[in-house]
């Protein structure tokens, strides 16, 4: 999901591209969007962009022109328009030619060039969002990127909130002091700062003050008296508050250029090279009272859901499962591999039998002589014959096997 470095570097993404650029006619919505109509046109006008917090607004300001046939037909008439985006879990600009528009382009802006060129509002998931001649939401709070003195000053004047009573890791998803904080943010703000993510967040602010100045100097020119106390933690004195870390970590994201957390689009490797606890191996996640997970590491807290099951745990056994069956795949495809007793087959098909058997005749060679091999069979011949024989013809033998063994015993006297 955006959070408030991915929406600041969305307002930088169209202040660059569309810089020197002029845009023409109508503002188009898609027809399967069900967003507001945006009742903006112009012969010529410019777009710029301004973001705060999880909130991107476009100001879309007309061109003066000395055409008098245009100052006629009132073309230019139309005042200047201030429209406010909400990403959702999905939504992002793009900036190509018309032939190349993206499949979920929502909110189109096109150029006034040839070839033509359009600013689109993508959102595969359709959860964002756009108010024409729209403002900054009033519920919520100051850019903890770009008005961190007023966002600071909101949040511990206001301690006496109920938004306070929940963990730490819920109240920083509150967009009403924490404007621009999200999943991947709160994670790795709590981590750096060695706070328990289920701590109640009245009790994590209270002992910060209003004005955090001395953070700033203490590294550069630390205290003798300080160091020199038995019992002091330096490490507490020297690293910045959650409240500095709420501005300082979405910063960071910022000057790492690109577009931040956009797994699904683009090439995120330096983001992910940057994250220290967010969906990294090791650290533990589990879902907080809301159903959103939370990665952190250590323990939890007292205030943890105690049926919370971690989804992490899930994901990691299908992993295996995936990977044992794919190697045994692989096993039995390649003929030089060494044979399991899991690949061996429980039944055997008719040739395959066949087979064994030919085998097992070939393994008697040494044991039987070919001569025996012969009578046997031969006799198995004359067996299957006389089975097959009438009763007339087995008496006809019997007979005949009869007088025969006389004539031999009287040519033997003789």
């Amino acid at each position: 999901m955006p959070e408030g470095p991915e929406l600041h570097l969305a307002s930088v993404f169209v202040n660059t591209a569309c810089a020197g650029v002029i845009f023409t006619g109508a503002v188009e919505k898609s027809e399967v969007s069900k967003g507001a109509e945006v009742l903006f046109s112009s012969n010529a006008y410019r777009i710029s962009a301004t973001s705060r917090g999880k909130e991107v607004r476009l100001t879309l300001t007309p061109i003066k022109t000395c055409t008098r046939s245009e100052g006629r037909a009132g073309l230019n008439q139309q005042a200047p328009m201030d429209v406010v985006f909400r990403f959702g879990m999905s939504g992002y600009f793009s900036f190509t030619a018309t032939s190349e528009r993206p499949k979920h382009a929502h909110l189109r802006f096109y150029t006034k060039d040839d070839p033509q060129r359009v600013l689109s509002f993508v959102d595969t998931r359709r959860f964002g969002s756009w108010q024409p001649n729209g403002s900054w939401q009033k519920d919520r709070g100051p850019c903890v990127m770009l008005e961190y003195k007023s966002f600071r000053e909101n949040v511990l004047s206001n301690l006496s909130d109920k938004a306070f009573d929940r963990p730490i890791c819920e109240a920083l998803l509150n967009q009403k002091y924490f404007n621009g904080i999200g999943n991947y943010l709160r994670a790795e703000i709590l981590y750096r700062s060695n706070i328990p993510p289920f701590v109640k967040a009245r009790t994590v602010l209270e002992g910060l003050k209003a004005k955090h100045e001395e953070t700033v100097n203490v590294k550069a020119d630390p205290s003798p008296e300080v160091s020199e106390k038995p019992g002091v933690d330096e490490k507490k004195i020297e690293s910045p508050d959650l409240l500095s870390l709420c501005h300082t970590v979405p910063l960071e994201v910022v000057n790492l250029g690109g577009k931040g957390y956009d797994p699904e689009k683009h090439d995120y490797t330096q983001f992910a090279s940057w994250l220290q606890c967010y969906n990294i191996d090791g650290m533990k996640s589990v879902r907080d009272h809301n159903g959103r997970t939370m990665w952190f590491k250590g323990d939890a807290g007292p205030m943890a859901p105690k049926a919370s099951k971690s989804p992490r745990a899930k994901r990691k056994i299908k992993k295996d499962v995936h990977t044992d069956t794919k190697k045994e795949k692989i096993v039995k495809k390649d003929p030089g591999a060494g044979k399991r007793e899991k690949d061996v087959p429980k039944k055997q098909s008719g040739t395959r039998r066949q087979n064994s058997s030919k085998t097992g005749l070939e393994a008697d060679d040494g044991r039987r002589p070919k001569a025996c091999r012969k009578n046997s069979s031969a006799g198995l011949r004359q067996t299957r014959a006389t089975s097959t024989r009438g009763p007339s013809v087995r008496n006809a033998n019997t007979k005949a096997k009869a007088t025969s063994k006389p004539l031999r015993k009287s040519s033997r006297i003789t």
